[in-house]
């Protein structure tokens, strides 16, 4: 007999039960997930990080049986297609890792992001999104210009006017992770955001984790300017604050929120919580090795410890206090579990393989 991927103690079966089970529809799509096979990883890339290391304690890999499994694990009783992209990684062999997904996509019959980096021509991208039968593309700050500091990194320098145009011609999807520190709040993130609305109306444009606003002092007065936005999408993926739920479900409204995961990383044991505007993990002491390093991450014991589940469970009930906060209805909940993202994924012609 195999053994499961990972535990699923009783704490986290109490909580799924009580607390999420009937909240959740019985179909989902997961708008955000990563999948890729541990031999695309590259032996160095030499490349500046620029991001947080903590997601890569919870998985090595993530190949497509244990996306499924994480379901079924995590989700009992429920039907749940995911959206797939590989890793945003200079670590990983990006090609190796789209044609991965590919495969993947075409085997299972699920929507897939190819995974773009900047330098790529417009015909070279246009070209790659449609011989993989991707729906369109996932960017991140990773594949800037190594030059650039991280604290410098605009959105175009990742996701690159010329792209953008074809994107915006045929109404494909980019999955954008906003950077720079300030995150949702940044003036330059936010007019930026404002100039591909108003330049590219077609595009299908995801903003992931609602901007990286993971504490309050993230928004500013991001959310009084995005109120005025029409098309951009928000999912809640790798977020767990419930605040910051609130306002977005003020600011945009239900049809304009979709559910994701972040999976692998959100199989993670961890609660979250803000400290002078910064997020902290908090985590059973020993699980995930030496985290003293780590600014975002900090052990606990005892009974605290034994009381954490899933960092997965923790983004929906969040989501899920701040539905109820807003008298969000059933329908609401399974257009922004289920219904926008299918509006979404069946509004594009799949480009042909």
């Amino acid at each position: 007999m195999m053994k499961d991927l990972f535990e699923v103690k009783e704490v986290d079966r109490q909580f799924y039960e009580r607390q999420l089970q009937a909240f959740l529809p019985n179909r989902i799509i997961d708008i955000h997930t990563h999948v890729w096979p541990d031999r695309i990883r590259l032996a160095s890339s030499g490349t500046p990080v620029r991001a947080v290391t903590w997601p890569s304690l919870v998985a090595n890999d993530n190949p497509i049986e244990d996306l499924f499994e994480t379901y079924r694990l995590m989700f009992p009783g429920k039907d749940v297609t995911p959206l797939i992209f590989s890793q945003v990684s200079m670590d990983y062999d990006i090609e190796a890792g789209n044609e991965y997904v590919r495969q993947c996509a075409e085997r299972h019959r699920l929507p897939s992001l190819m995974v773009a980096k900047p330098e790529q021509s417009a015909s070279e991208f246009e070209d790659g999104i449609e011989r993989g039968g991707f729906l369109g593309c996932k960017v991140y700050l990773n594949f800037s210009a190594p030059y650039i500091p991280e604290k410098e990194i605009r959105i175009y320098d990742f996701l690159p006017p010329h792209q953008l145009e074809v994107l915006n011609r045929h109404g494909w999807i980019a999955m954008l992770h906003i950077p720079r520190d300030g995150r949702l709040k940044d003036p330059v993130n936010l007019a930026q955001m404002l100039e591909i609305e108003r330049r590219y109306p077609s595009l299908k444009l995801i903003i992931a984790h609602v901007g990286r606003a993971y504490c309050p002092e993230d928004v500013g007065d991001a959310f009084d300017i995005l109120a005025e936005t029409k098309n951009m999408v928000f999912d809640f993926s790798a977020n767990t604050n419930a605040c910051v739920f609130r306002q977005l479900i003020q600011a945009v409204g239900p049809k304009r929120i979709v559910f994701g995961s972040d999976l692998p990383i959100l199989r993670m044991r961890t609660r979250r919580i803000c400290e002078n505007g910064r997020y902290v993990n908090l985590v059973p002491a020993g699980l995930y090795g030496d985290v003293s390093g780590d600014s975002h991450l900090r052990e606990v014991t005892g009974a605290e410890a034994d009381a954490i589940s899933f960092f997965l469970y923790e983004e929906i009930e969040a989501f899920r206090a701040a539905a109820e906060a807003e008298s969000l209805t059933q329908s609401d909940i399974e257009d922004i579990f289920h219904n926008n993202a299918r509006t979404m994924i069946d509004g594009i012609e799949v480009p042909r393989r």
